[in-house]
C-alpha cells in the first residue's frame, strides 16, 4: 500500500478498530499453533490487529481447499503476518510484504513461530512492498498472491490492481478475503475495478460475518 496514505482516514467511529487490542493471542488451524503479536497503536494502525477476515483466509488453507504446499507464496499487506506464517507452517515458500512500519513486527512473529524442527520448506522472507511504487523490484513467477483485509481503502485499488498484474504476469492466482466494507468501497473493488483484468469469483460468503473469499486470474491479452 501506499505510505504516504495516512491511517487516520479511518475514524475510530467506524469501528474498523472495534476488535483490536495490544497482546499476544494464540490462535490454531488443525495442528499448527500460531502465536501473533498484535502491536496496536498509532504507528502501525490497520496493520496492527489481525483481522477476522485474515483469520477466514487462514481457515480456508487449513480445511484445504487452498493447497498451499510446495507453492511461492507472496502475501501483500501482511500485518501481523498471520496468514503467511501458516502457509510457511504449511509447507510453502512465503515471502511475507507490506509497508516499511510494519516490517518490524512481521519479522518478529515469524521468528516466534518457527516450528520446533524447523520450517518445512524455506524461512520465510519479510520485505517491504509499497504498492504501485516498487513493485517492479518483485518477481513475477509466484504460484499464489495472498491478501487478508487489504481492500479498505479506494485511493489506494489502482495501485493495488497494478501490483497484482505486476505480480501474477506468470500465471499466479490470487485468493483475497475481505470483509465486505459498503462504507470504504469494497464492493466495488471486487465488483469494478479487478475485472478490468482480473477474472474472478467468490468461493466463500461469510454473511454473519460480512466476508468473502475471493479468487482471481489475470486475463490474458486478447482473451
Amino acid at each position: 500500500m501506499n505510505e504516504e496514505l495516512d491511517d487516520t482516514v479511518f475514524p475510530v467511529e467506524d469501528g474498523l478498530f472495534a476488535d483490536s487490542f495490544s497482546a499476544e493471542s494464540v490462535y490454531r488451524f488443525g495442528e499448527q499453533e500460531l502465536k501473533i503479536n498484535q502491536m496496536f497503536g498509532a504507528n502501525l494502525g490497520v496493520a496492527a490487529p489481525v483481522w477476522d477476515a485474515a483469520v477466514c483466509l487462514c481457515r480456508y488453507m487449513d480445511e484445504a481447499p487452498l493447497d498451499v504446499g510446495g507453492k511461492r507464496v507472496i502475501e501483500l499487506g501482511a500485518g501481523t503476518g498471520i496468514v503467511g506464517i501458516l502457509a510457511a507452517r504449511l509447507g510453502a515458500n512465503v515471502t511475507l510484504t507490506d509497508l516499511p512500519h510494519a516490517i518490524t513486527q512481521l519479522e518478529n512473529n515469524v521468528a516466534a513461530n518457527r516450528p520446533p524442527v524447523g520450517w518445512p520448506s524455506v524461512s520465510p522472507s519479510v520485505l517491504p512492498l509499497s504498492w504501485g511504487l516498487d513493485h517492479g523490484q518483485f518477481p513475477t513467477d509466484w504460484d499464489l498472491v495472498l491478501g487478508a483485509d487489504i481492500v479498505y481503502l479506494s485511493e489506494t485499488y489502482t495501485l493495488l490492481l497494478d501490483t497484482l498484474t505486476h505480480l501474477c504476469k506468470d500465471g499466479a492466482a490470487v485468493y483475497l478475503s475481505s470483509k465486505m466494507r459498503a462504507e470504504h468501497g469494497t464492493p466495488d473493488f471486487y465488483e469494478n475495478v479487478l475485472p478490468q483484468r482480473f477474472d474472478c469469483q467468490v468461493l466463500r460468503c461469510d454473511v454473519q460475518q460480512n466476508i468473502n473469499i475471493y479468487h482471481a486470474t489475470l486475463r490474458r491479452p486478447g482473451a
